[in-house]
């Protein structure tokens, strides 16, 4: 339980540095995800980070997922969320006799917190390459993630919605490109070059 969640905190304080790194003239790029610019896949993962909360405390989000979580300042929505998201899975005694209700039906615990590390890192790493920031990407953590999703069946999440079929990569690439890639992700749909 302590690894997963570990993981996680790791995740949250990945992605709020580059959270913290995106402009506002950024918030209308491309990123990796298929349709989404950078304010929509933002908005996506604060929503999710809010939500995986409120089922975790079993509180009332107070928002449907794709609403404007965002508002005027993205930042500080991120910031809220992973206040709130840390707290939530820090507070639980036994991942093992948890589940969680999530869009497509209750899963236990473990499988969760596996779901919900997945969505942090890929976004987070998606709007890394979004903004010119991969160098803040925790590599480490993506080839941990990669193992554990190589290691397991992944045919159940890859359905609309989830994530498709694994794009090509190569084994001498950054562990987050092989990670996105195995997430069905084309990392090369954007152009990361560093912040001036």
């Amino acid at each position: 339980m302590t690894a997963v969640i570990d993981r996680i905190d790791r995740a949250i304080d990945m992605t709020a540095l580059i959270v913290e790194g995106i402009t506002d003239d950024e918030l209308a790029g491309p990123t990796p995800c298929p349709g989404w610019d950078v304010r929509t896949e933002l908005n996506h993962l604060v929503g999710g980070m809010r939500i995986f909360a409120a089922e975790l405390t079993g509180t009332d989000p107070g928002a449907a997922h794709e609403d404007d979580w965002l508002g005027g300042d993205p930042q500080a929505s991120y910031a809220i969320a992973a206040d709130l998201d840390r707290a939530a899975w820090g507070r639980l005694e036994d991942l093992n006799a948890t589940a969680v209700r999530l869009g497509f039906g209750e899963v236990p615990g473990p499988m969760a917190a596996l779901i919900h590390l997945t969505e942090l890192l890929a976004h987070g790493a998606d709007l890394a390459l979004a903004t010119g920031q991969h160098h803040l990407i925790d590599e480490a953590l993506c080839a941990e993630l990669l193992a554990v999703m190589r290691g397991m069946d992944f045919s159940a999440f890859r359905r609309p919605g989830m994530f498709g079929p694994a794009a090509a990569s190569t084994d001498d690439a950054p562990a987050h490109r092989r990670m996105l890639a195995f997430l069905g992700r084309d990392p090369s749909t954007t152009s990361p070059l560093e912040h001036a």
